[in-house]
């Protein structure tokens, strides 16, 4: 049974506190009453969790939560009275906490998407204006609805371009660690064989033995290189002008950079068009869909585009002099701002960007399917050959 705090006064003024077990807040405060005491405060007790154990709340955990309250929203349900049927139906120790957390601030009197900006590392910039826009309006369980399709998609999105990602990073780690095992390992063992053989080796063979002596040498550069390597490239990117450049390479990257793009831009227009259809003002909209751009390359532009807008300019003309837009968005976009229907177009390009970026993460994995089996057959099978070739000399000789 959940407890609550309350504090009240005597009819002589002398203050009480004390904490009351019972089934709900009401049932608390009349209680508390019967007992002679005036002016009674009373709130539930905050729910005490360790941090170091509780799960992590995920986007998709949110993004459930979000569909169960909109659902309650629109039955008519006080959002307090919502917080604590949503506590009694979770056994998620993160959500527990944090809808507690956010319980006691809306029993205080804040408002919901004021209260969802003191918990950012759950709620990020666009969920709270989103959420603010549908208090203002009196649309919040369409909102969270709204809300709910956004991060749906969002990481849908994400995955799609975290698999375009990682596929060819983990060819390369692996082609990496089955190159220095055989260099550390196998072709010493083959080096001790051919020592004996007092003839010269041939140039291929003797090329691989000095590579291989380089690797047993410097082994602890080729075990922690490519760690520094990646801690390096990390504290680069933390840096404003470095991660600038960072960004800019990866757009600008073969097959890679492609998927990159287009996922940045239907990550754009998704978001803007959300927040545009929720009432959000262009400008505010404009920093947070900046914000929410994943790369300071368009975040950049969008900034800028931004400037050219508060001085009364269109949208579609400083994305298109900015070049990191395709032509085709920035047409899509003024046709847009032309008709009146501009949340209606964003949609549509999202739409449109979503369903490319299965097609260039296709079309990647074929073009780089067969260039990472070319690669591997030159160092696997060059080793090999590489090896062989003194005991092919031999056997020629006999």
């Amino acid at each position: 049974m959940p407890e609550f705090i309350y504090t009240a006064k005597t009819r002589q003024g002398i203050v009480k506190e004390g904490i009351i077990e019972t089934v709900n807040k009401e049932v608390a405060e009349a209680t508390i009453r019967r007992q002679g005491l005036i002016d009674v405060k009373v709130k539930r007790k905050p729910i005490e969790i360790h941090i170091g154990g509780l799960p992590k709340v995920t986007d998709k955990d949110i993004s459930i939560f979000f569909r169960q309250l909109s659902t309650m929203i629109n039955a008519g349900l006080p959002l307090v009275q919502c917080f604590e049927l949503l506590e009694k139906g979770t056994d998620h120790k993160g959500l527990l906490k944090l809808f507690a957390g956010i319980r006691d601030k809306l029993e205080s009197g804040s408002p919901f998407g004021e209260t969802l900006r003191e918990f950012p590392n759950d709620f990020d910039k666009l969920t709270c204006s989103l959420v603010e826009a549908g208090e203002k309006g009196g649309i919040l369980d369409t909102i969270l609805l709204r809300i709910c399709e956004y991060k749906e998609k969002s990481l849908a999105l994400k995955s799609k371009v975290k698999s375009a990602m990682v596929y060819p990073a983990s060819i390369i780690v692996i082609s990496f660690i089955v190159t220095s095992i055989l260099m550390i390992f196998v072709v010493p063992v083959f080096a001790e064989m051919f020592s004996s053989f007092g003839a010269e080796l041939p140039a291929p063979t003797q090329i691989v033995m000095d590579i291989s002596d380089a690797f047993v040498e410097y082994w602890y550069v080729v075990l922690f290189g490519p760690i520094a390597l990646v801690q390096a490239i990390k504290a680069i990117y933390r840096t404003p002008k470095g991660r600038y450049q960072l960004d800019k390479l990866l757009l600008n990257l073969p097959a890679i950079g492609d998927v990159l793009r287009k996922g940045a831009v239907a990550r754009f227009t998704r978001t803007f068009s959300t927040l545009s259809g929720a009432g959000v003002p262009i400008l505010e909209a404009m920093d947070t869909v900046a914000e929410t751009s994943g790369n300071v390359v368009i975040e950049e532009a969008i900034i800028n585009a931004k400037e050219s807008i508060s001085q009364g300019q269109s949208l579609s003309k400083p994305l298109e002099e900015s070049g990191v837009f395709p032509i085709m968005v920035t047409q899509m976009i003024g046709i847009g701002e032309e008709t009146g229907a501009m949340e209606e177009m964003l949609a549509k390009i999202a739409d449109f960007y979503e369903e490319e970026v299965d097609t260039a993460v296709d079309n990647m994995t074929a073009l780089m399917e067969p260039a990472i089996m070319a690669f591997l057959g030159v160092v696997i099978g060059g080793l090999v050959i590489a090896m062989y070739l003194p005991i092919f000399q031999m056997a020629s000789v006999v």
